[in-house]
């Protein structure tokens, strides 16, 4: 009886946990109008955003529209709410990998979609559609790399900082472009560049639209590393060696980690407590924790 009691709240905790995760900033309530906002994304087609799930956990999403430098599409934008549904199904997965195609990562929205989005509401919802697909990319119980080969610029440095960590090739740079173009980010991009660099550093990457080569990069914690290759197989490569540091082990250990840190990230501390007791009961007395008990694991 007790263990059927503890089972049952063990699954009612996990669907909380995913709801939570799913939950989009903004709805009806806040003026946004979903459906409204695809048909007119699916008239700009082009490119296409790929994913692969590799047999170790470890995903590779793809930007494929190399002659535009990777431009997001009306349709690239669709997909990618698509991919980051099928992930958030992905029971297997640990770890993922975001890379443009054709040596360069992304050089951020079409510009045939932001003339057809001049109107007010177009691009209000456009912004509203991006942030909650990039907000849920974050809250993914994967951790994330965004692999910047080339230039990562205007929507594609926001797109880095929905990702946890960020690795650089030589010769690549992050530059947010959106003062130049009368702008400032409406992916999100913003709001958690502050809390990767603190205030001080955004608004001079914002208010200047600075180029930040590797070196700054790593110097503001923009980025982890930078990485040797500059192709793009062994840059991919490396990325890979570089991400499994953290993704060896089970999979239920790995997810729940990234879900603590995200809890921690998103959520006032009482909240997150509560969060963490939550996940922290998913795992105790589970299958990770009895083995390691049984081989009597001891850390020095």
């Amino acid at each position: 009886m007790v263990i059927f009691i503890w089972k049952n709240l063990l699954q009612t905790t996990k669907e909380r946990i995913l709801q939570q995760r799913r939950m989009s900033v903004y709805s009806q309530a806040h003026g946004y109008e979903e459906e409204l906002i695809k048909k007119k994304l699916q008239q700009f087609a082009g490119g296409s955003i790929n994913l692969t799930k590799e047999d170790n956990g470890i995903g590779i999403l793809t930007l494929n529209n190399p002659k535009s430098m990777n431009a997001f599409t009306g349709t690239m934008m669709l997909e990618l709410q698509e991919k980051v549904t099928e992930l958030e199904n992905w029971k297997d997965g640990k770890g993922l990998i975001i890379y443009g195609a054709g040596n360069t990562f992304c050089s951020g929205s079409d510009l045939n979609v932001v003339k057809a989005m001049s109107k007010f509401q177009d691009g209000m919802n456009m912004c509203m559609f991006m942030q909650n697909t990039l907000t849920r990319l974050m809250r993914l119980p994967l951790i994330s790399v965004a692999l910047v080969q080339g230039k990562a610029i205007g929507g594609g440095a926001e797109l880095t900082t929905a990702c946890d960590f960020r690795l650089m090739t030589p010769g690549s740079e992050i530059r947010f472009v959106h003062k130049l173009m009368g702008l400032v980010p409406g992916w999100g991009g913003g709001a958690r560049l502050v809390r990767i660099v603190g205030s001080r550093a955004a608004l001079q990457l914002l208010s200047g639209a600075t180029r930040v080569d590797t070196e700054r990069a790593l110097h503001l914690g923009l980025s982890e590393e930078t990485l040797s290759s500059s192709d793009e197989a062994g840059a991919l490569e490396e990325a890979r060696a570089w991400l499994s540091q953290y993704t060896e082990g089970p999979v239920s250990v790995i997810r729940a980690a990234k879900e603590v840190v995200a809890g921690g990230r998103e959520l006032p501390l009482e909240a997150a407590l509560r969060t963490e007791k939550d996940i922290f009961g998913t795992l105790w007395g589970g299958p990770a924790n009895l083995q390691a008990l049984a081989r009597s694991l001891k850390h020095k």
